[in-house]
């Protein structure tokens, strides 16, 4: 590789770069442009702890808040309002790197309520909403996988709409997930849409692995458990790369793809490293391959950036490696189906809490507002 940066490298290993956060004050400073321009980014993504971050902090959303109250607009109204402008902004930035990519690449994603989570005809519904109020086709609408989220995947790509399926965290799950997608492009053909032009990815969680089973190895204790710290994140990443690899080369996808389907790009999610003992960009350069997506927080993004050591594809050649890891750790007795479990779980929660908080602290901003006007 003789490109300058390392993540110019990562990029002709054939990782899409992603960031993982959007506010009006980086769409309105240039910042995200320059990132575009220097770090390689071709895409980004949102959920809603992001939003209710960049809403909650400045100045940046006071004049539209204020307009939305005068207009007598209710606290999901404005959040709605508010979101979907910042991602069709997002869209409208990205949209010459989705032209010059065939709409691989230049992708904003925006997530349904969070609390709809276990609702799958909600879903179903706001997604169709959030992706008319957007309007763009480089939009996609990010949908958690759980159970109750599966047919609610199907049912919005067989409506043509592109999705980013979020919240994978087992290997289980993952080819659930699969499934619905090419169930969703089958439908989709049925219905007369064009497939080239429906894209998703699947967003594999992976840093919240390695939380979860570490805080598990620690009260072990032994020095085998101690050994496994900081593998199984990567590991399980690894492993979901190999599911995507079997079920994208079966007679089931060559129907599919002759009548021109993509396939649904693995994106490795959560990839800021929480654990100061690991290197920072553990997530990244241990994750490369040709077709995955790598969504970073920005810490990331600058520390792959400045010193991260990329060394080509680095699953592939890894799968049996991964495999013991999984079963290292369950010798030492802990449950892969309760960490699961228990991480779907959690992330739900963090998720709705950022929406209810968001709810509270915009339901005050318009009760300001209308009591200064």
């Amino acid at each position: 590789m003789t490109q300058a940066t390392p993540t110019a490298q990562l990029s002709a290993t054939g990782v899409s770069i992603w960031l993982d956060d959007l506010s009006r004050e980086r769409l309105s400073s240039g910042s995200l442009q320059k990132l575009i321009d220097e770090k390689n980014v071709v895409g980004v993504t949102t959920n809603p702890s992001i939003f209710q971050a960049a809403i909650t902090s400045g100045r940046d959303y006071e004049s539209k808040i204020s307009e939305l109250a005068v207009a007598g607009a209710s606290v999901e109204e404005t959040i709605f309002e508010i979101t979907t402008a910042d991602v069709a902004d997002a869209c409208d930035l990205f949209a010459p790197i989705a032209a010059t990519t065939d709409g691989v690449d230049g992708r904003v994603s925006i997530e349904v309520d969070p609390r709809l989570a276990w609702d799958t005809e909600g879903t179903i519904a706001e997604a169709k909403r959030l992706y008319k109020k957007v309007n763009r086709d480089n939009v996609l609408i990010k949908i958690p996988a759980t159970l109750e989220g599966l047919p609610a995947i199907t049912a919005v790509l067989a409506q043509g709409i592109s999705v980013n399926v979020t919240l994978i965290f087992s290997l289980g799950r993952y080819r659930d997930v699969i499934n619905a997608f090419q169930t969703g492009l089958k439908l989709a053909l049925d219905n007369g849409h064009d497939l080239s032009r429906i894209h998703s990815v699947a967003s594999f969680f992976v840093s919240r692995v390695d939380t979860e089973i570490d805080k598990r190895l620690n009260a072990i204790g032994t020095a085998d458990a101690e050994a496994l710290k900081g593998k199984a994140g990567v590991a399980n990443a690894r492993l979901a790369y190999q599911i995507y690899e079997e079920l994208f080369s079966t007679a089931r996808w060559a129907v599919l793809s002759a009548a021109g389907a993509r396939p649904q790009r693995p994106l490795w999610a959560s990839t800021g490293v929480k654990d100061p003992a690991l290197p920072d960009t553990l997530y990244v350069t241990g994750l490369a391959a040709a077709g995955v997506v790598n969504t970073m927080p920005e810490k990331t993004l600058d520390a792959t950036f400045h010193h991260g050591v990329v060394t080509g594809d680095t699953i592939t050649g890894a799968y049996a490696e991964a495999k013991q890891v999984l079963l290292d750790i369950k010798a030492q007795g802990i449950s892969y189906t309760l960490v699961v479990s228990v991480l779907e779980s959690e992330g739900l929660d963090k998720f709705v809490s950022s929406w209810k908080e968001l709810l509270a602290d915009v339901d005050q901003a318009l009760t300001t507002a209308r009591e200064a006007a």
